[in-house]
């Protein structure tokens, strides 16, 4: 048995409804309390664990059944934890919204798998007595649940409040008023990263005068221990190489866990900013997602762009995901074909954003053989979402056909040239392709090339 970690799931009764606030605020206020809180997300998203991160100190872990597997959610879970005083774990959607309509990598699947006490947010705009109806459903919906209560949002006065006690049946660690200064700016992908704004001080301030903390921390300590995970132990790493790892306001959508398989398999990371240095001397580099349409005219002017393509047309390994892939593509240009910018040309493709949604949601499916890296038939699983599309060479070369998911073109991702392979699927390492990938990186070093 390991500990028995306070831990409590911050859940939503809908997307929408300021869970994302509400439990960066909670976050932010039991730090300012001198607590060492360890900080989840459900799902996929990169962009509220930023927040997560900077409200406590601790890089936010996110925690999706789909992606990692049940056994890899406890063993996240159960690492990330260590030195930690409470977990705050904020849900994704609604409570009991999965994948295809059932409960799968739900934000109550999670709590199940974590025998976790969630309290609901629920945005109370218009109604008053209705609140008690909706408060029941989602108690009563799952009787195995550790529903331990709610917190009210947008509450719209002191009578509005009157109403609404009157019949409760739950507790409420919080009642929230309605105002606009609750409000974090949003963009296309979704709210804004940490490092954009510095709103969310404030807003964690006021979100913390309105809960109940003590509240919250007493029935997060009344959650059981945890068995242990029954993940096999990492492997030992076998050669080692340094990986170049963008990083910067263009490359920010990378999962921590990725990172540390990658370290785990033998990889010594190093951080760079393709905005504005150099490529590193290293033997790999790993692009992961962002807004690199957002900064394409630093991008363009940057001293990597022209160095990493050179390096990708010796042999360089470089695998990159949806940003990634744009910035190794040939060039981005506007919806309206206004403004055109040069990217890496390290792939035979070109980006075209669109000003909509072009694909959104989990993906699986399984690298097909010829891949330097990316053992044949093994498996990939990760999401999709992104406002661009591709055009490709006629003779492109593809390494991953999606079972689920759009990819580039017709279930068809992972494009590939030289040792350079990038798709639009942000994937969840399993270790296997983390050593590939390190393997890989390692064997080009050695090369001497």
């Amino acid at each position: 048995m390991t500990r028995a970690i306070p831990r409590i799931v911050i859940a939503g009764s809908w997307s929408g409804c300021g869970k994302s606030t509400v439990a960066a605020g909670i976050m932010a206020s039991l730090a300012a309390r001198g607590r060492t809180v360890q900080p989840f997300k459900v799902g996929p998203d990169f962009i509220d664990p930023t927040h997560h991160t900077a409200c406590c100190g601790r890089t936010s872990r996110n925690l999706d059944p789909f992606l990692m597997g049940e056994d890899g959610v406890r063993e996240t879970f159960r690492n990330a934890v260590e030195g930690a005083d409470v977990a705050i774990i904020e849900g994704v959607m609604g409570l009991y919204d999965g994948i295809d309509g059932t409960a799968v990598a739900s934000t109550a699947h999670v709590a199940h798998l974590l025998d976790a006490p969630v309290v609901l947010v629920v945005d109370v705009r218009g109604m008053s007595g209705s609140v008690h109806a909706i408060l029941r459903g989602f108690r009563d919906h799952d009787p195995e649940l550790r529903f331990a209560g709610a917190i009210l949002n947008r509450v719209g006065s002191p009578r509005h409040r009157a109403m609404i006690e009157q019949g409760l049946r739950v507790p409420v660690f919080g009642w929230i008023p309605r105002s606009n200064e609750f409000q974090v700016e949003s963009r296309h992908l979704g709210l804004r990263m940490a490092h954009e704004g510095e709103g969310m001080a404030r807003i964690a301030a006021a979100i913390g005068a309105c809960c109940d903390l003590d509240g919250i921390l007493s029935v997060a300590g009344e959650a059981p221990p945890l068995s242990e995970s029954r993940q096999d132990p990492l492997p030992e790493p076998g050669r080692r190489a340094r990986i170049g790892v963008a990083r910067d306001q263009a490359f920010c959508f990378l999962y921590q866990d990725n990172l540390d398989k990658l370290a785990a398999a033998g990889a010594s990371l190093v951080f760079f900013s393709p905005l504005c240095d150099p490529l590193p001397v290293v033997d790999g580099v790993y692009m992961g997602g962002g807004y690199p349409e957002l900064h394409a005219a630093a991008l363009e002017a940057g001293p990597c762009r022209v160095q990493l393509r050179e390096a990708a047309d010796r042999g360089l390994p470089v695998y990159g995901e949806c940003g990634g892939l744009l910035y190794l593509s040939e060039g981005i240009t506007a919806p309206d074909g206004s403004a055109a910018h040069r990217m890496a040309g390290a792939l035979p493709c070109a980006t075209e954003m669109t000003g909509r949604v072009q694909a959104l949601g989990y993906v699986s499916g399984k690298w097909l053989g010829g891949s330097p890296f990316g053992p044949a038939g093994s498996t990939v699983r990760g999401h999709e979402f992104h406002y661009s599309r591709l055009s490709c060479a006629p003779d492109a070369r593809f390494r991953i056909h999606l079972e689920r998911g759009k990819g580039i073109r017709d279930g068809l991702d992972g494009i590939s040239e030289h040792s350079t392979v990038a798709g639009y699927t942000h994937a969840y390492f399993p270790r296997g392709f983390a050593a590939s990938f390190v393997e890989a990186v390692a064997a080009w070093r050695e090369s001497g090339k």
